[in-house]
């Protein structure tokens, strides 16, 4: 009878147990899905963005066409145009660089060049870069065009070659200026070209380093150099109309991120928004490589032309930026015409290859003709003809 008794008690222990642990295993959930997600109020920033750089992609954003100042953040497209001076041949690292009554004039953030004053090249970039020295961006800016005001001109060319709508470059260092406006999908923007220039990192990684012989140390503006794991550049900026601006590049595994952050009250929420919007990049997004079906490649026939069929290409991205935390697979499906009249072009568009993720279009491309093949005609017929009799 005392045996009889006891089973209800130990039941609803057991059943108690079971509640708790699955209230418990509920809460981690919760806490680690409300970890992964991010909403604009979090950020302090009153415009932001989060961007893959190599895609464009955009994964998180706040008011990010809001037309504002961006201070230094502007020498980031001083950077792209040296950095391509540099890849063309125009100028080098070993250019010695002479300093002139303008750009030792800039004030602000600067490394005190004197009129006169020589410099290299790759030490004048670092100067822009670690330290974000006026005078330097302008010494640079004049080596490449001879004038300010030129180089200014192709920054706002530069500009819109890449889709940046929302910028106008009065200057090439960032200092305050009516009608110097940007925003932050546009900083994205440059900040993503910057990165397609390797050597930049070379530079942006430096936390501490010296000028003209060592006299002069300067220590880089990005204070997440010391505590951001993935950490790989870009460039801060900071005036009393911009606010506190930053631009944040860093990569985990083979995920890049660029995060921007225009109009922050102070240096420490610039650091801390950055953090965050990476942060949640790095939880909720992953790369995977994108490979072409060989089926997708066959030769497409060719009716009444020269050649009775003619080869295709289909150039696809590196990589696509795909959710985490979803088991469905990536996978590709393709349309090619079967047969195609002569004349063909090449570069004509035969087909198309798309990707899903979750039965969702990610990404397509066109397949296309890489060669060209001549209507079939006595004249054609004649020069094959001949040719293949002067060969033999």
């Amino acid at each position: 009878m005392l045996q009889k008794k006891k089973q209800p008690i130990l039941l609803r222990r057991s059943i108690s147990l079971i509640l708790i642990s699955s209230i418990f295993l509920a809460l981690l959930l919760l806490n680690s899905f409300s970890a992964d997600a991010l909403s604009v109020d979090e950020i302090t920033a009153p415009s932001a963005i989060l961007m893959e750089p190599h895609t464009r992609k955009v994964l998180f954003e706040k008011n990010s066409h809001e037309i504002r100042a961006c201070a230094s953040i502007t020498k980031v497209m001083t950077l792209n145009l040296v950095f391509e001076a540099i890849e063309s041949g125009k100028i080098s690292y070993d250019d010695i660089v002479t300093t002139s009554e303008h750009a030792s004039s800039m004030g602000g953030s600067d490394i005190w060049l004197e009129p006169g004053e020589t410099m290299s090249v790759y030490d004048m970039i670092k100067a822009v870069v670690v330290a974000s020295a006026n005078d330097a961006a302008v010494s640079l800016a004049e080596h490449v065009c001879g004038t300010e005001e030129e180089f200014v001109s192709q920054m706002n060319q530069k500009a819109k070659m890449l889709g940046m709508n929302d910028t106008v470059f009065k200057n090439c260092n960032g200092l305050d200026e009516e009608g110097h406006l940007t925003s932050a999908y546009d900083v994205a923007l440059m900040s993503s070209e910057l990165t397609t220039h390797e050597d930049i990192f070379e530079f942006s990684s430096i936390w501490l380093d010296y000028l003209r012989g060592g006299e002069t140390q300067i220590v880089n503006t990005n204070k997440l150099l010391k505590s951001y794991k993935g950490i790989t550049g870009l460039k801060t900026g900071t005036t009393g109309q911009a606010g506190s601006c930053m631009s944040a590049t860093a990569t985990r595994d083979d995920l890049s991120l660029v995060a921007v952050v225009l109009g922050c009250d102070t240096g420490t929420a610039r650091f801390s928004d950055s953090a965050k919007l990476l942060d949640f990049g790095f939880a909720n997004y992953k790369t995977e490589k994108l490979l072409v079906p060989d089926d997708c490649l066959l030769p497409v026939k060719v009716k009444g032309g020269m050649e009775s069929e003619v080869l295709v290409e289909c150039k696809v991205g590196d990589s696509v930026i795909l959710p985490k935390g979803n088991d469905k697979v990536l996978t590709s499906d393709f349309t090619v015409t079967e047969e195609l009249q002569a004349p063909v072009e090449k570069g004509s568009v035969v087909g198309k290859l798309t990707y899903y993720h979750d039965s969702a279009t990610v990404d397509e491309y066109d397949i296309v003709t890489n060669t060209a093949v001549e209507a079939m005609s006595f004249r054609a017929v004649y020069k094959l003809l001949w040719q293949n009799l002067c060969s033999l």
